[in-house]
């Protein structure tokens, strides 16, 4: 070894902790720092000199630093996985025979395999973090072996598979269960989450004690790619009996009640790709819901789509950590609209010639009458709905009083009110009729009241005038709940010159509907007198459209009350989406009672036509649908679409945005403007974005890991108890939320459970066998040891390896045993709160007890 005397080196001591090598001073990091604890933790930090501050202040600035850095990876982490979800994506051609001979049939099956993607690429984007910071700790410690790196890799595979698991247990819908389905892959990984730790024991205190060797590294690390040859093996089942589950992936959308139910029951798109005659047949399934726009009917298409297609535990991953961060949303966000479909809403389809939509058209367009907007829209499972019988009458002017109805439906258990007050046409209040101003009063149960209209009569000639009358909500908040007005809130009331009982007919010989209205709105009109309650009946005849296949036909009884002039057939028109001739029916009427007569138009033609060219419309309809699946992918195509996401909160889908949202997109809005610049998954199939995220992942890990030990320090944790705690939260609560989502949405626990023993197998095979077969080999090189104390990671690694056993244990009982409804998640209720109870006792204990042996509670390992 050389020595000063060899080197020519003049070394004296300087002041303080100061040295003066060959007339240069250098100075110790003692005597920088002058002496404040944990100024010399960081690899990276301090950035400034902050270790200056009071030590509150700086445990909390770091406290802070340290929760906001997570949600940093987070987000990176996401554009990684994009770009892995981009990869791994890829499909080739598959060409089969068809009953068509020129057409063959053609699927697309992905270039990866499941396991090989769960166990590679998928594992690493999950355990990125955790990965990175044990190879950047052990280089930055100068290839020496540290605490927080193991730690978290061991403290992060406790809190998966006891929290995780745990909560995936207890997520699911009482009375449903889900099973794991690649059981053989389960076993294997499973098989090697105990043998990496017992392996990592068996190192640490047994082969080469406090020690690890060249050849034990590189044991650790071959053990990774034996995991995913063994596990791709039993998924293409080269041993063993075939499986018998089915092996459809399929999610169930839970959260589509009710206008969505059947989505569940029927599969429209194959293999989650979008065709034709799979889009026909859902839209013809959409049509039978009254209300739903064509717009609607897409977004749904989009979701059924979404559901048909196989989905990774990465694409879970992504999903929650958006949700985190209020980021644009893997799964369809349905308004409210297309949840909870109101059974009236098909009365907002009605034709032009509606009464209702003719006073208020009169009153909107008269000059001197208010502007009442547009038809009101009434939620009768909600509210009690309250309007009048009719929308028009007329009255003689010599009438003096006449009573007219309100009437009430939808809810009717409450004591509701209302105010119904008259509004000036060409018929003026005091001249022409008394003007009413009062509030109506509907109790528990009561479905209609009478008020009573005066008419004034004068000797002077008129022509015949109109005034209103409107229904309107009290201005107390408290009598506005729970009542609500309906369609008919304005009344038209025309003073007439005659007494006669009328004429009632159609208005037109024929009508010309489209096939999509929904229901066509015929108006009977009364004419030449409105004088006392009369009757007619109506009936279809079938001409070329044929009732139960073209129209709901029948018949019916139309009633028309003292004064009201017009009443409305409706007739449910079907839209069977098929490209037809226009079709037609008639509808008559006959019998009239109460003194009418028929008028001159007793019978009306009703021509179905179809609302474009067929095609035009499916094609627009396949437009909007990959709109709105291009709006759900994972990873972006273009910078733009990147930055535009990372600017707009919920990725721009402003109107189901929550306000939770806005608040996590502003406190991750630097960290999506920073991240926005990373290339995206589109150029060079992903693998430009994947290296330059994880280049990303790595300088942030770095920081993190600094934050991590500087705080620690300042609270007064060991590194390993630190890692158990706050870094394994921090960096396993996305995958936490991912597995949540997936246990309650797939038929299987595969994506839930299945994978979390691959993941914290890979965590030791990469993030210990790669650092430590570095460090290993350049100690050798240099010929001093690697040393690695067992200590806390002794036993830590062996507490969790018991823990481990139980765990997996439970998990198979509980697919075992009918008690636990033969499924490892979900199950009858009681024994299932008791798994997941057990599984977090089963980590608290792990925590309490390599916490108390890092303080020596349990004596020291050595």
């Amino acid at each position: 070894m050389a020595t000063n005397a060899s080197l020519d080196l003049d070394i004296q001591d300087g002041a303080g902790d100061s040295y003066i090598i060959n007339n240069n001073s250098y100075v110790s990091a003692k005597e920088v720092y002058g002496g404040y604890r944990c100024a010399d933790r960081g690899l990276l930090l301090p950035f400034i000199s902050e270790y200056t501050w009071p030590e509150e202040v700086r445990a909390l600035l770091y406290l802070v630093g340290l929760l906001y850095c997570f949600l940093g990876v987070a987000i990176i982490a996401d554009i990684f996985m994009g770009s892995i979800e981009k990869i791994t994506s890829k499909t080739r051609k598959v060409y089969l025979t068809s009953e068509k001979e020129d057409e063959p049939e053609v699927i697309e099956v992905r270039i990866w395999s499941d396991a090989v993607a769960n166990l590679t690429l998928m594992a690493l984007g999950s355990s990125a973090p955790e990965i990175l910071l044990s190879i950047i700790e052990v280089i930055g410690n100068g290839f020496n072996s540290g605490e927080l790196g193991p730690g978290t890799i061991v403290g992060s595979a406790a809190f998966n598979l006891f929290v995780i698991s745990a909560v995936c247990v207890i997520s699911i819908p009482e009375g449903e269960t889900r099973r794991i389905k690649d059981i053989k892959v389960f076993a294997v990984t499973a098989v090697f989450s105990i043998v990496a730790y017992l392996w990592l024991l068996i190192m640490l205190v047994s082969v080469s004690v406090n020690e690890v060797e060249v050849w034990e590294a590189v044991v650790t690390f071959l053990l990774f790619p034996s995991l995913v040859i063994l596990a791709w093996l039993a998924e293409k089942n080269f041993c063993g009996v075939p499986n018998k589950t089915d092996t459809s992936k399929q999610i169930e959308l839970g959260n589509f009640q009710p206008a969505d139910k059947f989505l569940k029951e029927r599969q429209y798109f194959r293999d989650g790709r979008l065709d034709r005659d799979g889009l026909v047949a859902f839209i013809k399934e959409v049509k039978n819901y009254p209300g739903l726009t064509d717009e609607d009917a897409a977004v749904l298409a989009a979701s059924k789509l979404v559901e048909s297609q196989s989905h990774s535990r990465m694409w879970y991953r992504v999903g929650a950590v958006r949700s985190m961060t209020g980021g644009r949303k893997t799964q369809p966000q349905l308004s409210y609209k297309l949840k909870e479909r109101s059974k009236d809403r098909m009365k907002t389809l009605i034709m032009l010639e509606d009464g209702t939509n003719q006073v208020y058209s009169a009153m909107n367009e008269h000059p001197e009458a208010p502007t009442v907007g547009e038809v009101p829209k009434v939620m009768p499972h909600k509210n009690a709905i309250i309007d009048f019988h009719a929308a028009t009458a007329a009255v003689m002017e010599n009438i003096g009083k006449f009573p007219v109805a309100i009437c009430r439906s939808g809810k009717l258990d409450s004591r509701v009110s209302i105010r119904v007050e008259t509004i000036d046409g060409t018929a003026t209040e005091g001249q022409d009729y008394i003007p009413i101003n009062e509030v109506i009063t509907f109790e528990s149960g009561e479905t209609e009241k009478i008020i009573e209209v005066e008419i004034i009569n004068d000797n002077q000639w008129e022509p015949d005038e109109e005034f209103f009358l409107k229904l309107s909500l009290l201005v107390d908040s408290e009598k506005r709940k729970g009542v609500q007005l309906g369609r008919i809130s304005i009344m038209e009331i025309t003073i007439l010159n005659d007494d006669e009982p009328g004429m009632v007919m159609f208005q037109k010989r024929g009508f010309l509907v489209k096939e999509s209205i929904g229901n066509a709105v015929i108006p009977v009109v009364r004419k030449n007198g409105a004088d006392g309650e009369i009757t007619v009946k109506w009936r279809t005849i079938d001409k070329s459209a044929v009732s139960g296949r073209d129209f709901e036909g029948g018949e019916g009884i139309l009633i028309f009350k003292h004064t009201e002039i017009e009443q409305n057939i409706e007739i449910p028109i079907i839209d069977d989406m098929t490209p037809e001739k226009d079709e037609h029916f008639e509808i008559e009427l006959y019998n009239p009672e109460g003194g009418a007569k028929l008028g001159q138009i007793s019978r009306t033609a009703v021509t179905i036509t179809n609302d474009d060219d067929f095609n035009n419309v499916l094609s627009n309809m396949m437009m909007m649908t990959n709109a709105n699946l291009d709006a759900l992918q994972v990873h972006h195509d273009t910078y733009v679409s990147q930055i535009k996401d990372a600017l707009n909160v919920n990725g721009g889908d402003i109107e189901n945005a929550t306000g939770m949202d806005y608040v996590l997109h502003f406190l991750t809005f630097g960290w999506k403007i920073i991240f926005s610049l990373v290339p995206p998954p589109s150029i060079l199939g992903g693998w430009l974005c994947f290296f330059v995220s994880l280049g990303a992942i790595g300088v942030l890990t770095a920081i993190i890991g600094d934050l991590a030990s500087i705080f620690g320090c300042l609270v007064g944790l060991e590194d390993s108890v630190t890692a158990i705690t706050f870094v394994a939260l921090g960096t396993s609560l996305p995958d936490t939320f991912a597995s949540k989502t997936a246990a309650v949405q797939e038929k299987f626990a595969d994506n839930a459970v299945g994978n979390v023993t691959g993941s914290n197998s890979v965590n030791v095979f990469l993030g210990l066998g790669l650092p430590w077969l570095i460090a290993s080999i350049y100690h050798a090189v240099k010929g001093t040891p690697f040393v690695v104390k067992a200590g806390s990671l002794g036993f830590s690694v062996g507490l969790f390896t018991g823990l481990c056993v139980v765990t997996i244990g439970l998990l198979m009982c509980r697919r075992v045993f009918g008690v636990f409804g033969k499924a490892e998640l979900g199950g009858p209720t009681i024994p299932k709160y008791i798994s997941g109870f057990a599984m977090i006792c089963l980590w608290l204990i792990y925590v309490l007890c390599a916490s108390f042996q890092a303080y020596g509670h349990f004596g020291k390992v050595k």
